[in-house]
């Protein structure tokens, strides 16, 4: 087979590019190691900063996302009893969109059918071969079948564990990485959210995140040990251990019901540097993984398939290279800037085992400043709703 794009990762990140590029003419196939059930039912966060809104209005796939997606237009940050507000509106004029990953996955899926487009499910083996050439090719088996792709450019859009960074040889590539001390465990109940905005929780017994998905489906996350495990904790205790850790007046109004999904993620800050080998291109956490504080992991990526998507627009369009050549550049300076404000927030906001007396009382001393600081509540809602491209 032969593409202008072969675009490895069938998430969101790959899609969402593929989709991009369909509307420009430019051809591009997607190969996925799952099917696409599998996708779809992975759960992960939903808040959309406006250039991901904006992409997905761009990709012609932000019908249902209007129609059903909730704006939130600030936040509750809590500690102890005490709580205060961050007005992303007030302070910058936009807001967010709070619209499930699998949501806008399945959107993505749907428009790439039908438009025809070429997505490929259970590859196996994939190798990426002549990246550093003009000539790269993508083998790959489906079924004990060797296939091959001719192509233009190859995107790596098949996150952290994928075969694309390693593609990458170690004398090229530089890797920073700081993984923290705790885990977050997350549930999805069918509930009625706790509040109408997302709850950010500092407390003594660590750190909590009350969200949404929809008017009858939320999210709750506490802070966890990295040696428990889902199952170490029942509904009930989860519950309870929630309550603890949420202003009162919330925690007598909680509702709570059956989990649907539980598990826990381990956190991580991690990038990889440069993010573009020859005609290999790295997308969303192929390259770069952020703690989910901060809500960037999804986000991140997509800006990466704005700066990709618009060089790969500018190469085929007007024979220009510019675009692909600063694409590394340009993509890592955001990166670093989303990675600052996700390791500054989870500082904030969690209890790590080496802290002293002195640390705590920066963490409030920080807490206060920021409820009473307009200067300090707008670089906090100015990166919350994404920083521009």
């Amino acid at each position: 087979m032969k593409t202008q794009v072969a675009i490895i990762g069938g998430g969101p990140s790959g899609l969402l590019l593929s989709q991009l590029l369909h509307t420009r003419g430019i051809q591009s196939i997607v190969l996925e190691c799952k099917t696409k059930e599998y996708v779809l039912g992975r759960i992960r966060a939903g808040v959309l900063e406006r250039g991901l809104v904006d992409l997905m209005s761009e990709a012609g796939v932000a019908d249902r996302m209007k129609k059903e997606g909730y704006p939130h237009e600030g936040t509750l940050i809590s500690y102890g009893d005490e709580e205060f507000r961050i007005d992303f509106a007030g302070h910058t004029g936009r807001s967010v969109m709070v619209y499930g990953q699998t949501e806008v996955t399945r959107d993505l899926y749907e428009a790439r059918e039908q438009s025809g487009g070429i997505m490929e499910f259970n590859v196996d083996n994939v190798v990426i071969e002549g990246a550093d050439t003009d000539t790269p090719q993508v083998t790959y088996e489906v079924g004990g079948e060797t296939r091959r792709i001719a192509c233009d450019f190859v995107a790596g859009c098949d996150g952290f564990h994928g075969v694309s960074r390693q593609t990458i040889p170690l004398d090229v590539r530089r890797e920073y990485e700081k993984v923290y001390p705790f885990g977050w465990l997350g549930i999805l109940s069918e509930t009625p959210p706790l509040n109408h905005e997302l709850i950010y929780a500092n407390s003594g017994r660590g750190f909590a995140l009350c969200s949404m998905r929809n008017e009858n489906l939320s999210r709750y996350y506490i802070q966890c040990s990295l040696s428990d495990k889902p199952e170490d904790w029942t509904d009930a205790a989860f519950w309870e251990e929630l309550k603890r850790r949420i202003p009162s007046k919330y925690a007598e109004k909680l509702v709570t019901g059956p989990s649907i999904e539980k598990s826990i993620a381990p956190l991580r800050s991690f990038v990889t540097e440069p993010m573009r080998w020859g005609r290999l291109f790295l997308c969303g956490d192929a390259a770069h993984i952020v703690p989910p504080t901060g809500a960037k992991g999804l986000n991140t990526a997509a800006s990466d398939v704005h700066y990709l998507y618009n060089g790969l627009r500018d190469f085929y369009e007007n024979n220009s290279t510019d675009g692909i050549d600063t694409y590394s550049t340009k993509a890592l300076a955001r990166v670093w800037k989303a990675e600052r404000f996700s390791w500054w927030f989870s500082s904030l906001m969690h209890r790590y085992p080496d802290q002293s007396e002195f640390d705590l009382k920066m963490q409030i001393a920080e807490l206060e400043f920021l409820r009473s600081n307009t200067a300090a509540q707008k670089a906090m809602a100015e990166n919350y709703v994404g920083l521009p491209y």
